[in-house]
């Protein structure tokens, strides 16, 4: 099932790469908090999985879909 349209995936993959690499590359003090260091690198790898199988559960859940639908 696909619910993840291409604008949608683009944009998830982009904010999950940003959020991966960002508390480890930069020295803000905002990224020395445990609970932001290592979130944010998870919710990033959850972006970028669900951009990369076009799905999305809380889509699903909601009811929500971002790509056009096949007839």
């Amino acid at each position: 099932m696909v619910n993840v349209g291409s604008f949608d995936r683009l944009l998830r993959a982009v904010v999950g790469i940003v959020l991966i690499v960002m508390p480890f590359v930069t020295g803000f003090a905002f990224w020395s908090n445990p609970l932001f260091m290592w979130g944010a690198p998870i919710v990033g790898l959850v972006l970028l999985a669900t951009s990369a199988m076009k799905f999305c559960p809380i889509y699903y859940i909601t009811g929500l879909r971002s790509c056009p639908v096949k007839n």
